[in-house]
């Protein structure tokens, strides 16, 4: 052991501590934290031969980084639907860092950290209100969830052709339908080598909508003369939180044979709202589903789950498995989480996950996302009464889409959110809809509040009225 390493270990309770403190006081200062910086860093110094100790480390990345951090998890960091941190997922997360479990076989020989994981699915499941017909696991995010989805979709597909593309490679194009899929969907087609270019596109609704136009959806599943095809649909679009009609879609399963994907990385959550879970009406009798949990359940990063249906559990092993591997076992003999899944080693994601449901529960998940839509409600409420704004698409959920008022203006746009994130004040991301320059405000976070909302627009109406004088 070197004396390093020695010395950190025999000091371990005395380095948590002073962790605990600058973590705590890094929280505590979420409100009025700076949620922009500007990474100008010195050159990192010559490194020691023998490193330098925790402690020194500590010292060194406070002087060189810390300062910069932003409050990406704070009130009013409103870009890309990032989540904060509860302080039960917190826990939850470090205590996973702690105990370092390679989350993989779930009954039998092996830790039991894949039953901790089984146990935060069935808490998803009953917070989303979705049957226990769900097979579920944790990966990094929501694009390894749709990759994952869509990987088992492929391998349905294949079937669908007497063909097995895991082993055999893709031979065919594949027919895949959808209106407006996140980037994260395309991206996945693109690796799993379907194609991002060979997406069949279906027309948007009528009226200012990112939803697909279900009667166009079925045109086109009948061009395909009865052909098979995968269908990935929205729970929540990125610029305006529009929803597909899962009623419709529903009842075209019953005439033709396809693979439904749901991407609800966030748009999920409004099954937590009586107000909202209507949006989600029949999502049920998807094939499978995406959702984030490192956005509206308000966890640390790197966490998102998929659920397929139980049925296709051979499929996904199919799929995932680990094939000439005997020391990881054999997939048909005993469960493993590495062969349901594209990751073999992973940390215990579930954990953040099962603390936070535990401490906050139904009701607690409830409130924070009803909060979060009343809050993007009075940003609405706002640019609705300003001369200086206008709405680019109706507020449906959590995420406002607007931009400055006037065709004349589209070139400030830039300038103006530019201006506004520098403040440190809030952040917001840029956005086109309907090739119009935009932008968008995300409210996920558990922490926003009314006093927010007024530091938020009292910020963007003085900004716009000296770009826009």
């Amino acid at each position: 052991m070197t004396p390093h390493l020695k010395q950190d270990f025999g000091q371990l309770q005395s380095l948590l501590n002073d962790i605990t403190n600058q973590a705590a006081g890094y929280l505590g200062s979420l409100p009025g934290r700076s949620v922009f910086a500007i990474p100008e860093i010195a050159d990192l110094p010559e490194p020691a031969e023998e490193g330098l100790g925790t402690a020194k480390t500590l010292e060194l990345f406070n002087t060189r980084f810390e300062p910069l951090m932003v409050a990406s998890s704070g009130p009013r960091y409103l870009g890309f639907v990032t989540g904060g941190t509860t302080p039960a997922s917190i826990a939850g997360d470090w205590l996973a860092t702690v105990y370092d479990q390679n989350t993989q076989v779930s009954r039998g020989e092996g830790d039991i950290s894949a039953v901790i994981e089984e146990e935060a699915i069935s808490l998803l499941l009953d917070l989303f209100e979705l049957p226990a017909e769900f097979f579920g696991g944790f990966v990094t995010g929501a694009t390894m969830s749709n990759f994952t989805c869509l990987g088992v979709a492929r391998q349905w597909y294949g079937k669908q052709q007497e063909k097995d593309y895991a082993k055999d490679g893709i031979t065919d194009r594949v027919n895949v339908l959808s209106a407006t899929p996140h980037s994260s969907s395309v991206k996945s087609l693109a690796m799993l080598g379907l194609g991002s270019r060979n997406i069949i596109r279906v027309n948007t609704a009528d009226g200012n909508r990112e939803a697909m136009d279900t009667e166009d959806l079925e045109r086109r599943i009948r061009a395909l003369n009865g052909a098979p095809f995968i269908l990935i649909s929205s729970a929540g679009t990125v610029n305006t939180v529009d929803f597909d009609n899962f009623k419709a879609i529903a009842r075209l399963r019953e005439n033709h044979n396809f693979w439904w994907h749901i991407d609800a990385a966030f748009g999920g959550f409004a099954a937590c709202s009586p107000q909202h879970k209507h949006l989600l009406e029949d999502w049920e009798k998807a094939d499978s589903i995406t959702i984030d949990c490192h956005k509206w359940l308000n966890v640390p990063y790197d966490s998102a789950f998929f659920l397929v249906r139980e049925e296709h559990k051979r499929l996904q092993v199919e799929t995932f498995q680990n094939s000439d591997a005997p020391y990881l076992g054999d997939p048909s003999e005993n469960f493993n989480y590495l062969n349901f899944l594209p990751e073999n080693s992973r940390r215990l994601r579930a954990l953040p996950v099962w603390f936070t449901l535990m401490a906050y529960g139904k009701k607690g998940y409830r409130h924070i996302v009803e909060n979060s839509v009343k809050m993007s409600g009075l940003l609405e409420e706002f640019i609705v009464q300003s001369p200086k704004f206008e709405l680019l698409a109706p507020v449906r959920l959590n995420t406002v889409c607007f931009t400055l008022s006037g065709t004349e203006n589209q070139e400030t746009v830039s300038r103006f959110l530019s201006a506004l994130n520098r403040t440190g004040k809030v952040f917001m991301t840029p956005t086109v809809y309907r090739d119009r320059k935009g932008i968008r405000a995300a409210f996920v976070n558990w922490m926003t509040d009314e006093n927010d909302i007024r530091i938020i627009t009292e910020y963007m109406d003085r900004i716009a009225g000296e770009i826009l004088q």
